[in-house]
């Protein structure tokens, strides 16, 4: 904490967060294990993760039925997710819409 009783927040590099995010996606580490092992908030964590992690790859026609199971799990999350930000999208669109008149 700074003199005036609150917090300082810290600036990391683009570099430590994606060696924070490799520790999940090449080392196996849990969220909050790599959190601890860093030092950070284990939602920065989080969000670091969805902005560098890369996209699973595809499985491909010899894939076995676990591997299909969980790109099918993944896919519905990833709609689910884009579904409601359309919806959050087009709530915005019309309210503004309606501003603007």
């Amino acid at each position: 904490m700074s003199s005036n009783g609150k917090r300082t927040r810290r600036i990391f590099s683009e570099e430590f967060k994606r060696d924070a995010v490799n520790l999940i996606v090449s080392e196996g580490y849990s969220f909050r294990a790599a959190a601890e092992a860093v030092n950070v908030n284990e939602n920065s964590l989080r969000n670091w993760h969805r902005k560098y992690a890369p996209e699973p790859e595809p499985c491909g026609p010899e894939a076995s039925l676990q591997q299909v199971l969980e790109e099918n799990k993944r896919l519905r999350k990833q709609l689910k997710r884009a579904e409601l930000e359309r919806e959050i999208l087009k709530k915005a669109t019309a309210y503004f819409a309606k501003e603007s008149q």
